[in-house]
């Protein structure tokens, strides 16, 4: 089946629909996902949105700007950087108006909280700039922009899984998409195309994402040519529920939770003495491993608490000098946990039976959000090599999308912000494009490599292996060797086991042959897609000879900005992964040594 619009935007998480949401103001706009809009992965996303508002205490974009640089490990475009942090607040007065339902100060201006990397510039104190909506921040993002998408008749394609990029003659000319219902593959001819699918984070087995961020948009622009920036950075957040890895928002450290270790010691104090618990996520994460290497975790265990009593938290707020507005000491009760951090005391009273008002709360790193992607500029147009060439017609935006302004960390409340504010930019953009550009012809048969790809699955006769041993057995390898700690041999030993799995990969088999809600043998096309990423990020990770955010070397401990102040481009070239670099772009921001 045929369909033609002037924009596809393939993805309906927050940067998908905010493109949605302008593309459609200016021309005939359809978004293609595989979840039911509202269930996409932006709406899981807790602790809130940064902005510079100044609400609460003195703020400034620039101070926003200078944190998200510094946090980044100096690898972010810093004009990239600015764009976001300068339109910031723009998008967060936007989204108000929209409807979304901030939490309020007394005053009724929005309300602000603390959150990991975000400081008063001047003092080095941690500074009030995430705006938020109790701990569901996502999920009313979400709810906001598909209601406002629907009131200006975007058309929505649900349950649509999109198989392949349509490129000819280096111009986009659409997709190709399985109808999961029936089964029947659609082709859905466009001027513009954007791709806002989200991360890969079940690439390993400890993760907070949902069982659909499968890394489907980087391997189809990988199986078309195009490369794939800075892939060897993935985030893991320090607060994943022990062995779950659902996340605990670190919103609940902005509200005065604190880490302790088996002894009972507020251990950030040793490796972040200005900022404690409110260091970048990276900065975090290893310290709660280093703590565990060292046998302090909890009865040896492999995780440590997060405490948000309100006895313990008021402790250190009195310990740390911490001040209310008005000069009175800064206090927390039951009743503002319960207030601020609802779905946070729902999960774990329900996926751990425990009371985090009047108990620790066991927690280890989780692999959370990929900082590389598809390179873009900061209008969201897709690059495709290091001399910043335009794919004509091809957008990327949010977690797929590097723009770069997360660099080799992102801190946190950033992506729910690069997600409104690239996706607003895409949408503009697209207006502009489709309105200048005529369609082109699509390619011959344009259905026929997705249905190459799944019928090479369906029908595969010496099937003798299973999805789920082969996914179960990367997600593992890839914790224990591309987690939060790396080394040359392990990564060495990671790339094999990748190979191996791949070659596994070409035998396997599913049960269900049939077309109708085929979930069976979707999984399988996830799989692959999955071990695309995995690759891409373990050559990468194995090339970069140095430590900067997320990426440590053990082998390599130190940052090196003589070498690698650099991004990386992987392509796939016979087979084969082949790295190129471009320089990152400094404007006014020299790389200095990271202080916390």
């Amino acid at each position: 089946m045929y369909h033609k619009y002037d924009a596809v935007i393939v993805g309906a998480g927050g940067a998908g629909l905010m493109a949605a949401l302008y593309a459609s103001r200016g021309v005939r706009t359809a978004v293609l996902t595989k979840l039911y809009p509202t269930r996409s992965h932006t709406g899981t996303a807790q602790g809130g949105v940064g902005a510079a508002l100044g609400n609460h205490e003195e703020d400034h974009p620039e101070w926003h700007t200078f944190d998200t640089i510094k946090g980044s490990d100096y690898l972010a475009d810093q004009d990239a950087v600015k764009t976001m942090c300068y339109e910031a607040v723009d998008i967060v007065y936007e989204l108000e108006h929209m409807g979304l339902p901030f939490n309020r100060t007394k005053e009724g201006k929005i309300a602000q909280r603390p959150f990991g990397g975000h400081t008063n510039n001047v003092t080095k104190q941690p500074v009030r700039r995430a705006c938020y909506a109790a701990d569901r921040t996502g999920h009313m993002i979400l709810q906001t922009l598909y209601q406002q998408c629907i009131k200006n008749n975007v058309t929505f394609f649900d349950e649509f899984h999109v198989l392949d990029l349509l490129v000819e003659d280096g111009t986009t000319r659409g997709v190709v998409a399985l109808e999961i219902a029936t089964g029947e593959l659609h082709v859905f001819h466009a001027k513009a195309v954007l791709f806002a699918t989200g991360g890969w984070g079940k690439v390993w087995s400890i993760t907070s994402n949902a069982h659909t961020l499968t890394g489907d948009g980087p391997a189809i622009a990988l199986r078309r040519g195009i490369p794939l920036e800075d892939m060897e950075f993935f985030q893991f957040h320090p607060t994943g529920i022990y062995k779950m890895g659902i996340l605990i928002t670190e919103g609940v450290r902005g509200e005065g939770g604190v880490l302790i270790n088996n002894e009972g010691e507020r251990f950030m104090e040793r490796y972040a003495p200005t900022i404690k618990d409110l260091a970048s996520r990276d900065v975090v994460s290893r310290a709660i491993y280093l703590e565990i290497r060292a046998g302090r975790g909890i009865d040896g265990k492999n995780y440590v608490y997060l405490d948000v009593r309100p006895e313990t938290v008021n402790k250190y707020f009195d310990l740390d000098g911490k001040k209310n507005p008005d000069g009175t000491p800064r206090r927390i009760t039951a009743a503002d946990i319960e207030a601020k951090l609802p779905d946070i005391a729902d999960f774990t009273r329900t996926y751990l039976g425990i009371d985090p008002i009047t108990q620790p709360m066991p927690v280890q790193p989780t692999a959370h959000y990929a900082m590389g992607g598809i390179p873009t500029d900061v209008w969201a147009r897709v690059l495709i090599d290091g001399k910043r060439t335009v794919l004509p017609g091809f957008y990327a935006a949010g977690e797929v999308a590097c723009v770069s302004v997360h660099g080799a960390n992102r801190l946190g409340t950033n992506s729910l912000l690069d997600i409104n504010v690239f996706g607003k930019r895409a949408g503009i953009d697209m207006v502009r494009y489709c309105r200048e550009n005529d369609f082109l012809p699509l390619p011959k048969e344009p259905e026929a490599f997705a249905r190459e790809q799944l019928e090479s699955l369906r029908s595969r006769q010496d099937g003798r292996e299973r999805v789920a041993d082969i996914r179960r057995e990367m997600q593992e390898m890839m914790m224990e060797h591309v987690g939060v700690f790396r080394e040359e041999p392990g990564l060495k030993q990671a790339i094999d086991t990748i190979k191996d799995l791949q070659d596994r990969y070409q035998h396997i088999a599913i049960d269900d042959k049939g077309k109708r809600f085929n979930t069976d043998l979707l999984e399988a096309w996830e799989l692959g897609a999955l071990l695309d990423v995995a690759e891409v990020t373990t050559a990468a990770a194995l090339s970069r000879k140095e430590s900067r955010g997320a990426h440590y070397r053990e082998d390599y401990p130190k940052r090196d900005d003589k070498k690698w102040l650099r991004h990386s481009l992987a392509l796939r070239k016979d087979g084969k992964i082949e790295l190129r670099y471009k320089p990152v772009t400094i404007t006014e921001y020299e790389p200095k040594e990271r202080v916390y």
